[in-house]
């Protein structure tokens, strides 16, 4: 009978990394959790293997083979105590920096304490023994096989990074007698480039910066940005918290929170990664490569390739030195798509988006926003903001806390500056406690859009929003703080020496925002209160996610009126506008 390779994916998986990043000493010790792996490498002949019973020894052997050669050895080596006889020879690694892939095969972590023969826990090692350390669990759905293509690489990358050394993976192992497959399903390598390195060519023929929550730019990165954008014909996708106010940049939100996205199947070819955690997923490019000083492997859009140890501007100045620019056809056709989309906006109700499209372009120049989470991220992240504004959330945790705190911190480093903040009434109530410091100054403006509930949970686009007013309950959070009355806010805000301000309407808020938005420092800082209805919100969202639809829409109706046949109707309804003007 014929053996090839096991049909445990994790282990496959294991295997192709190995071989892809070069791997190809291993050094093997008997036992019955790591069979798999070892039976499974014992018939591929990429590599070499060893036999050593005692896995102190063997771990001690991969450490002379690392320094002989400088390359990588692995080492395998089945449950219970077997893997604490690694731990000296892998000390011996991480103090001389050699490359040592340790792979324990462990039955599942379930398992750990409850008694079960062989079975200790490596879910927690000491701190130096391993720079990365994995856990490869079985896999059962696609979630699984991504979570696991990810941590090997991030482990087998580890061997190298920042001077190298040991690493580690534990292997869950189901036992498994079908070692049938022939050929290992592809697998997704990811390496990692310094300046050290001969970096990669770019073939792509359309490419985009996809830019998170970032720093305030400076004029050296913009413009190096820039001009890798007219080299590749490049495009700058933000969120409302990229800062990136460049010539380039793309308002993403507005295409790809379309219920209807995919407007032109895949977009880009390949997508630059830099800045940390967007409120914006997009998904519709084919390779990602990820930009980072730290060189971590984040792969947020479970397409990346590439992770680049560098600053930003390293980056883009080395891939840019040197070159011709091209075209700018990519960003021409986004900006379309975001144009079309953005003239065919409808009237909103009042609502969270409506304050955002009023007031983004028209809050004071040089002045700095703070965004709470979900529904005031989403609703500023359609419009563009005046170049001069720098724009900031607490999406790094994104949780509903300290988004006032953060705000009223960063207002104290500029007491000259206007500060805006802009928050849910769920927000405001955790976190009103901060209002009251006394430290806060008169350059604070806060803008509290109050719906009563936690808005994001009613929205059509919630599951929870299928349940109607059981929703209200215990998932929105409505009714918190009211006792009774609605004018919670204004008396606790004027309490801790604010001056209010509120709308219920579209009137009333234009006439608020002429003394909210007054470009000079008052004698208080100031909050204003939108009394708003969820109904309105949920509509407002509905309406601003369903564009795609309406101008395909509209553009069909437009096809139609050019054609010849519907030329008389135009010429007839011209008529009788004329008949009625001239009664």
């Amino acid at each position: 009978m014929a053996y090839y390779y096991t049909s445990a994916r994790n282990i496959q998986i294991v295997i192709a990394l190995m071989k892809s990043h070069g791997i190809k000493r291993v050094v093997t010790s008997p036992g019955a959790t790591d069979l798999a792996i070892n039976f499974s490498l014992q018939h591929d002949p990429y590599f070499e293997l060893y036999s050593c019973i005692d896995e102190r020894s063997a771990a001690y052997m991969a450490c002379g083979m690392a320094a002989e050669t400088g390359e990588p050895v692995a080492i395998t080596c089945t449950g219970a105590t077997s893997s604490r006889n690694y731990m000296p020879g892998l000390t011996e690694a991480f103090y001389r920096h050699l490359p040592i892939l340790a792979i324990t095969c462990s039955r599942s972590n379930s398992q750990i304490g409850h008694m079960i023969n062989q079975v200790t826990d490596r879910t927690v090692l000491p701190n130096d023994i391993a720079k990365v350390s994995v856990q490869a669990q079985a896999i059962d759905t696609a979630d699984d096989e991504w979570d696991v293509m990810t941590k090997v690489n991030k482990a087998i990358l580890g061997l190298r990074q920042n001077g190298g050394g040991p690493c580690h993976i534990n292997l869950e192992y189901a036992h498994n007698a079908d070692y049938s497959i022939k050929e290992i399903a592809p697998v997704r390598v990811i390496n990692r480039y310094t300046l050290s390195h001969k970096l990669p060519e770019i073939k792509a023929e359309k490419t985009a910066i996809f830019v998170g929550a970032h720093h305030v730019w400076t004029s050296q990165l913009t413009a190096a940005v820039e001009k890798f954008c007219e080299i590749y014909n490049g495009v700058v996708l933000c969120d409302a918290t990229s800062n990136y106010r460049g010539k380039y940049e793309i308002r993403i939100p507005l295409i790809c929170e379309q219920i209807e996205h995919k407007l032109t199947g895949s977009m880009f070819d390949l997508m630059i990664h830099i800045g940390d955690v967007s409120s914006t997923i997009f998904d519709n490019t084919q390779e990602i490569w990820r930009v980072a000083e730290d060189g971590a492997l984040c792969d947020t859009f479970q397409r990346l390739k590439k992770i680049f140890q560098m600053s930003e501007i390293e980056f883009f100045t080395a891939y840019s030195k040197n070159k011709t620019i091209k075209c700018l056809s990519n960003y021409e056709n986004i900006k379309a798509q975001y144009d079309t989309l953005y003239n065919s906006i409808p009237e909103l109700p009042f609502s969270n988006v409506y304050a955002a499209q009023k007031l983004a372009y028209s809050l004071p120049n040089n002045s700095v926003i703070h965004l709470g989470i979900r529904n005031s991220l989403r609703s500023w992240g359609y419009w563009q903001l005046n170049k001069t504004i720098s724009s900031f959330s607490n999406t790094g945790g994104f949780g509903i806390d300290g988004g006032i705190s953060s705000l009223i911190g960063a207002s104290m480093m500029n007491r000259n500056k206007l500060y805006f903040g802009v928050f849910g009434d769920l927000l405001f109530y955790y976190d009103m406690n901060s209002l009251g410091n006394r430290d806060i100054s008169s350059n604070i403006r806060i803008l509290i859009v109050n719906n009563g509930l936690g808005q994001e949970f009613k929205n059509y686009s919630f599951i929870g929003s299928t349940f109607g007013e059981e929703t209200d309950l215990y998932i929105a959070a409505k009714g918190h703080y009211i006792n009774g009355t609605k004018d919670t806010i204004r008396r606790y805000a004027e309490s801790v020496g604010f001056e209010y301000l509120s709308a219920s309407n579209k009137e009333e808020f234009i006439t608020a925002c002429k003394r909210f938005l007054i470009p000079t420092i008052t004698e208080k800082p100031m909050l204003l209160e939108l009394q708003v209805t969820s109904e309105d919100e949920n509509k407002a969202h509905e309406l601003i996610t369903t564009l795609s639809s309406k101008s395909k829409a509209m553009k069909k109706a437009q096809d139609l009126l050019q054609k010849p046949a519907m030329k008389e109707v135009k010429n007839l309804a011209k008529q009788v506008v004329k008949t009625i003007k001239g009664k």
